[in-house]
């Protein structure tokens, strides 16, 4: 078919396939231009390659850590008890417990009355040791009566000097016997006084083992348990090493198991001798009185073990592995030598290095672990805070 001169073919084509080419120019033009766009980009950012021959030691932190002035805290645990537990028990012959007038938890005074002992049988033997007192009173009246008649008589001759001896003795007898009378009604009531059962210091209730009715004897053991004053202690064991550190008057905060409080004390007995069996001794902190604190109870303490002028550093400067705890320092070189250090007590303020720094070394603060001794590195100085 022959076809007109000047006449485009795409004429001959309907509407439907003309606006499909031009969606199709539109697309791949779209195209071109985001590859160009994201190209011009890519060239813009692109680092330059370093230089043949330059220096590619890694970046790392660095800090010189001086010395500080800490308090180094020892954690302890132990049992909580009353710094003197004192056992209260019958004092005289005892009998039937007629009253029990306290219970555990109460507060006394020293001398207070805990129990009473039937005294029934006593009394009336004070009783009578009362009326042979009026009696031997009454035989005394008599022979100084006697006595002083008999002296009106001596002058007229008839009494002679023996008489008047004779009768002086029956006084001074009579005296005598009047003394053992009031002794032994004292001594009576000293008997029925020890029959009531009384705190021997004052102090807190602890524990109660009688009740009304019950027989006691000197045998029967304490009836009653006081913590003296109220105050009780913490027995807690430390390492032969840990108890060194620690002298009488050391400062404690203790928490008994189960809650958040401090109770703060002080170390007020070193044990003197050291378990062979486990190198373990024992030190005593006194408390205060705490409804918290109940004897055979468990606690934990921190102990105050003396002040030191030691190295901080934080955390991630300290790495462990099979040889112990160890830093890695920056030497003048840039390179990394390993430094083995001893370390203390962990707080808020870094760890305590007791031994192997000086403090004016530079020491890498973080990323040690990806380190190794001889490396070469750029250090970046960082400023303590602390």
């Amino acid at each position: 078919m022959n076809m007109e001169a000047g006449i485009d073919p795409a004429d001959y084509l309907d509407e439907d396939e003309r606006r499909s080419r031009r969606m199709r120019r539109l697309i791949i033009g779209g195209i071109i231009a985001v590859v160009v766009i994201v190209a011009a980009v890519l060239m813009t950012h692109r680092k330059p390659a370093p230089a043949t021959g330059g220096d590619t030691s890694p970046s790392v932190t660095v800090i010189i850590p001086g010395r500080h002035t800490v308090t180094t805290q020892i954690p302890a645990v132990g049992n909580i008890g009353a710094r003197r537990d004192m056992p209260v028990g019958v004092a005289g012959e005892g009998g039937i417990v007629r009253a029990v007038l306290v219970e555990p938890g109460t507060w006394v005074g020293a001398g207070q009355v805990l129990a009473t002992v039937d005294r029934s049988v006593q009394v009336q033997q004070a009783n009578a040791l009362a009326a042979s007192i009026a009696q031997a009173r009454a035989d005394a009246e008599l022979a100084k009566s006697n006595l002083t008649r008999a002296k009106a008589l001596v002058s007229s001759g008839f009494i002679s000097k023996a008489d008047i001896d004779a009768k002086q003795s029956a006084l001074d007898g009579a005296n005598a016997r009047v003394a053992v009378a009031v002794a032994q009604l004292k001594q009576q009531q000293a008997q029925i006084g020890r029959l009531d059962i009384r705190a021997p210091t004052a102090g807190l209730v602890l524990t109660r083992s009688v009740e009304a009715g019950q027989i006691v004897s000197p045998g029967s053991g304490a009836l009653f348990r006081i913590a003296s004053e109220g105050k009780m202690e913490l027995q807690a064991r430390l390492t032969e090493s840990d108890l060194q550190r620690v002298h009488i008057g050391s400062a404690a905060t203790v928490t008994p198991v189960g809650t958040t409080l401090k109770i703060p004390g002080r170390v007020w007995q070193i044990s003197p001798v050291i378990d062979p069996s486990n190198r373990q001794g024992t030190i005593r902190i006194e408390l205060p009185y705490n409804s918290a604190l109940r004897p055979g109870g468990f606690a934990a303490a921190e102990v105050a073990g003396g002040v030191g002028d030691v190295p901080l550093l934080p955390e991630s400067a300290v790495q462990s592995d099979a040889k112990g705890n160890f830093v890695y320092i920056v030497g003048a070189d840039n390179k990394v030598t390993r430094r083995d250090v001893k370390i203390g007590d962990v707080d808020d303020r870094g760890v305590t290095v007791l031994s192997g720094l000086a403090g004016t070394e530079r020491v890498v603060a973080a990323a040690g672990a990806f380190l190794n001794e001889g490396d070469k590195v750029k250090p970046d100085l960082q400023r303590s805070t602390r």
